[in-house]
């Protein structure tokens, strides 16, 4: 099992910026890529980065050149760093770790609201 812990959300301005944290602990070295999703209100869960531990990074199309995924093993943490925030961005962002042959573990989310 692996526990996720995530931090950093809240209210921002657009073209502001925020930084989430998602720390893990448990079966750390079943960890084979983690990332962050996010949903708004009434709309379906979506990617919006992932990492692998090879440090090979993917992002969605909406978030590329603003927002930047990084982790530090030492820490068992990743982050995202969010520039240039959209009122668009507003939703909860979830982190999520997916694991070798047992599937996903996911934290409880953070409120991300960008005012316009």
């Amino acid at each position: 099992q692996v526990q996720l812990v995530e931090s950093g959300g809240g209210l921002v301005q657009a073209g502001g910026s925020l930084r989430l944290s998602c720390a893990a602990s448990g079966s750390i070295f079943s960890i084979r890529a983690m990332g962050w999703y996010r949903q708004a209100p009434g709309k379906q869960r979506e990617l919006v980065a992932t990492i692998t531990t090879g440090v090979y990074t993917n992002y969605a199309d909406s978030v590329k050149g603003r927002f930047t995924i990084s982790r530090d093993n030492a820490k068992n943490t990743v982050y995202l760093q969010m520039n240039s925030l959209k009122p668009e961005d507003t939703a909860v962002y979830v982190c999520n770790a997916n694991l070798w042959g047992l599937g996903d573990s996911w934290g409880q989310g953070t409120q991300v609201t960008v005012s316009s």
